[in-house]
């Protein structure tokens, strides 16, 4: 309802509401009285009072329109949104290493090659020869002299006795191929000419001399005597040689009769060859 209509319907509810407390309290008075007197001639009922009309409003067809929602109440001046404070960045704690390494990644197993042809076999390299021995210079061939090349073995001139360089011999019954013969007493000195090591032969009487003779031979070199052999006499097998000559410019054979009657025999060097470098 409107405050209109609320206004005029207030003082008929007040009267009302009046008018119904008078009549409860006549009706108390009647029934406390009419109890004390005995057959007491029943009062004349008087008529009720009449009722005040109220009249009746009739309710609206419609209903009031609701009322408007107070307004908002103003919002406080709207605050500039302070930006939150930056915390500064954390460096993040390097990550501890692992112990054990990963495993290393497993390369992709390359693709095979395509075979190949077989090659040739190498041609084998042919072995070297064997180093040649050492230069060996028969007696019975060397020149006289210093006389063309001076780098072998030469007999000295001047220094030497009768020297019979033979290609055969015999002593005590054995045959040689070369070597040199001399007569007792004589000597023979040969000039090395390079480094030489070793003077080899074979020492006795010739057969020729029908074992007569008995001799002794000896090699001596730039500083004295380097060997000598025992007597050795006629149809008696020959005494073999070998002496170092190793850092000797020269040597020197000789030849001596033990006795007189000896100075006919032929003393033979059979084989008689010098060994250098």
């Amino acid at each position: 309802t409107s405050p209109a209509a609320e206004g005029a319907s207030t003082p008929l509810k007040v009267g009302a509401a009046a008018l119904a407390a008078v009549a409860a309290a006549a009706g108390l008075v009647w029934a406390l009285t009419s109890g004390d007197g005995k057959n007491a001639p029943p009062a004349e009922a008087k008529p009720p009072a009449a009722q005040p009309l109220v009249p009746q409003i009739p309710a609206p067809s419609h209903k009031p329109p609701a009322k408007p929602a107070p307004p908002a109440a103003p919002a406080s001046r709207a605050q500039a949104p302070h930006p939150a404070p930056s915390r500064p960045s954390r460096t993040p704690a390097p990550k501890p290493k692992p112990t054990t390494p990963p495993p290393a990644p497993q390369k992709p197993s390359p693709t095979p090659p395509k075979p190949s042809p077989t090659p040739p076999k190498p041609t084998p390299t042919p072995t070297p020869p064997a180093p040649l021995p050492p230069s060996v210079f028969h007696v019975n061939q060397l020149r006289y002299g210093n006389f063309g090349d001076a780098s072998d073995p030469r007999v000295r001139l001047g220094a030497a006795g009768f020297l019979w360089q033979r290609s055969g011999m015999s002593v005590g019954g054995s045959r040689y191929s070369y070597g040199v013969s001399m007569h007792a007493p004589s000597s023979v000195t040969i000039d090395l000419n390079r480094p030489c090591s070793t003077y080899r032969a074979s020492v006795g009487v010739d057969d020729v001399t029908l074992g007569i003779g008995s001799l002794r031979f000896s090699v001596y070199g730039d500083g004295g005597r380097l060997w000598t052999s025992p007597v050795v006499r006629g149809r008696q097998a020959a005494v073999p040689v070998s002496v170092n000559v190793e850092g000797q410019k020269a040597i020197r054979l000789v030849v001596q009769p033990v006795n007189p009657f000896s100075a006919v025999a032929v003393a033979d060097w059979a084989n008689a060859r010098i060994e250098c470098g």
